[in-house]
Parts: C-alpha cells; structure tokens; sequence
C-alpha cells in the first residue's frame, strides 16, 4: 500500500549500512516525497540521495545541534510539513542522534512513523551463530579502559548474548578487556564491514580473538557478538555427588556415562567424576568406558 507523506509527520528512516541494494522502496518514495530530510551528515546522505535521485532539500541534524534544531524541526512538523530522519548508516536512533526529536514530537502530540530496513546489530546477530532467542544491545562501550572494565563489570554475570559496536583503532584494548573481566573462553564473533564487499565474520573465543588481532591491524566498523554467561551449575558435596551417581547406575547407565551426564550439570569434569564413579561398588561393576 503505497501512500503520500503524512503532513506534519515525522519518518524514522532506514538507510543501508554498506550495500545500496538493501536501500527499500519505502525508504526512497518517502525521500523523495517529505518537505525536508533531517540527515546526522548532509555530505554523507547527499551521496545517497544522488545515488536514487532525491531531490529533497535537507537540514543538518547530529549530537551538537539537538539543543537548537529540535525546537526548529518541530516547528516545522507543527506547520505540516512532513520530514525524515536519517543518520550514516542504519536505523535512526540506535547509537545514533534522533532520541530528542522523537522524545519532543511524542510529547507535542506528533504522529512518529518508522521506516524499517537494514541494521547492523540484527545483520550481525542473525549470522553470528550464538543464541538469538535473548540478547543485549550496548551500543559504544566507554572510549577508556578504566569506564569500559566497570561497565563491562556490570555485564559479567549477564547471561543473554551482548552485542557491542566498536571502531577498528580501539578493537584491540576492547578485546583485551573483555579477556579480563568477561573471561577469555568465552565465545565472540567479530561482524566487520557488513553488507559489503570485504565483509568478514570471525568466530572463536575472546582469547583467540586476541591473539588473531595482535598481529592483524583491525579495519572497518565491528560490530561484536559476545555469548551470554552461562547458568550458574550447583555446587554438591561429595555424599550429594555420590547418590547422583548411584542413581544413575541404578538406570543401569555405565559408570563413564553416568560421570559424563552428571559433569553436564555441575562445576566437575567428566574426569573427577568418573574417578569418584570408581570408588562406588555397584552389582555389576560396569566399567565400560
């Protein structure tokens, strides 16, 4: 269903994140159709807009003019005129200006209308092969170390996948970080130029990464896909451990896999289970390994 800009409407706009093509029809017929664009670079989106020939006049709108253009754009949308925000690359909003207009223009009785497409946090989650059911978008982490270790901190016990963005020239100490407080055996993905030409997925656990990139000068945006922590395993003295074990042989389960299932379930290896599983005198003395 194709209709004309609503006047005195505000469009949250997508653009794509690196490839043209996932620019939508939606996208460009409300480019080309609104009084105004509000754009985070005009330099920037007035490529795009050549690129699809959209002729709409456009206004600088970024994180040091909020204060000063908010009050105008929303001058405008009181006078009918039908506007879109944009930003670089992406949805509006997310790690991007916009959250001030949108706040005012709900406030003032706006109407506020989203124009989905490409973003880089679901591009990435959805290849990224960690669990996707529940995740966490943090955006830009602390630009110092010290910040970035206590936010971090925060997120340890977190047990939902953790998405971050992360620019080329802070990758490394980023990743060093997340070694220190998150736990080097923690699996990682590293998303970078997604949607383009060289776009790259690196999988692994943090300490790889760290290793990987110590040599590797890292290049293009990152967009980070950590794992979640998992769920705390109960801790059980020796006698608790014991009457598992004896209540599995009684499934007539063999002592190595009675040692396996219960190492599923607790702190221990399958190791120190099977080992205390020797100490246990059953009727059949299965061993089997």
């Amino acid at each position: 269903m194709q209709t004309e800009p609503k006047p005195g409407t505000l469009y949250i706009v997508a653009t794509p994140i690196g490839n043209l093509e996932d620019m939508t029809f939606r996208a460009v017929r409300i480019l080309q159709t609104v009084d105004l664009i509000a754009a985070e670079d005009t330099r920037h989106t007035g490529k795009l807009l050549q690129h699809f020939q959209v002729k709409t006049p456009q206004l600088s709108y970024h994180d040091h003019n909020t204060n000063s253009r908010t009050p105008e754009l929303l001058n405008h949308l009181q006078n009918s005129k039908a506007i879109a925000l944009v930003t670089d690359a992406g949805m509006p909003l997310i790690s991007d200006p916009g959250y001030e207009l949108v706040q005012a223009c709900i406030a003032a009785g706006i109407t506020v209308v989203p124009i989905p497409g490409a973003s880089a946090v679901i591009t990435a989650l959805s290849a990224a092969g960690l669990p996707t059911d529940k995740f966490v978008f943090e955006g830009f982490l602390p630009a110092k170390s010290q910040q970035r270790r206590e936010h971090l901190e925060l997120l340890k016990a977190e047990p939902r996948t953790l998405i971050f963005y992360e620019s080329p020239h802070r990758l490394r100490e980023t990743l060093q970080d997340f070694a220190d407080v998150l736990g080097g055996d923690r699996q990682i993905v590293l998303a970078r130029e997604l949607t383009k030409l060289y776009e790259e997925f690196w999988r692994g656990t943090i300490f790889e990464a760290c290793e990987h990139h110590r040599n590797k000068e890292p290049q293009g945006e990152y967009t980070l896909v950590v794992a979640g922590k998992l769920g705390s395993q109960p801790q059980l003295t020796e006698d608790q451990l014991i009457a598992e074990l004896e209540a599995l042989f009684k499934q007539g389960i063999s002592k190595s896999e009675a040692s396996k299932e219960l190492a599923k379930v607790t702190s221990l290896s399958r190791r120190e289970l099977y080992q205390l599983a020797l100490t246990i005198k059953t009727s059949t003395q299965s061993d089997e390994q």
